[in-house]
């Protein structure tokens, strides 16, 4: 008996088929991505509070960062900003020091689903060097608020690795809107509502 190809496609709660390795825009569909970011925890699930603090949090974090920043960015930068982690919904989120050990296949799968995630929802297929370098500088100030208030890191420590944040320490207001975890359900229904606020 011939032997069947490895599957190489995840099936989504939509009913998408979205080929992992080749993946088309017309497959891509926002329920399916708040979905399974708000279910993917940061750290490993190695953070303080009641739930785990996901992707889709954080991907509100980083937009709130990028925005703080960058009052003047375009709709297209606002959408880059809040999607920079959008394959994670079908990859999972691996912490760093585990990417650097896998190496390069595991990027480029990862820019071809970020690459198809943003034409699904028309944007440039990647972003600029300029956007990229501001969306990573606010990847990284959320990382150090993350690192310090939910993942047990010295502030020292948490400097040493991702830099110190351009950004005010969180007042409690801030705090408790951005950096205290939410239950899924609310995760979800704020990534898409940060998502439907932006407008093309």
């Amino acid at each position: 008996m011939a032997r069947t190809s490895s599957r190489a496609w995840q099936r989504m709660l939509s009913g998408r088929r979205l080929d992992i390795l080749d993946p088309s825009p017309m497959d891509v569909e926002l329920p399916d991505i708040a979905h399974g970011l708000a279910r993917v925890a940061r750290w490993n699930g190695q953070t303080y509070g009641d739930y785990p603090f996901s992707v889709a949090q954080h991907s509100v974090l980083v937009l709130e960062l990028f925005r703080a920043s960058n009052p003047d960015a375009t709709p297209i930068a606002l959408l880059q900003a809040l999607l920079h982690d959008a394959p994670e919904y079908v990859m999972g989120d691996i912490i760093s020091p585990f990417k650097a050990a896998m190496g390069g296949n595991y990027k480029d799968v990862e820019n071809r689903l970020l690459s198809a995630i943003f034409l699904r929802f028309s944007l440039p297929a990647a972003m600029t060097g300029a956007v990229a370098k501001l969306v990573k500088k606010a990847d990284r100030e959320a990382a150090f608020f993350e690192a310090v208030h939910l993942a047990g890191f010295e502030e020292s420590e948490a400097r040493k690795f991702f830099g110190a944040p351009g950004q005010p320490a969180f007042d409690v207001d801030a705090f408790d809107r951005l950096i205290r975890p939410w239950p899924t359900g609310e995760a979800h229904d704020r990534f898409v509502a940060a998502f439907e606020a932006i407008s093309l």
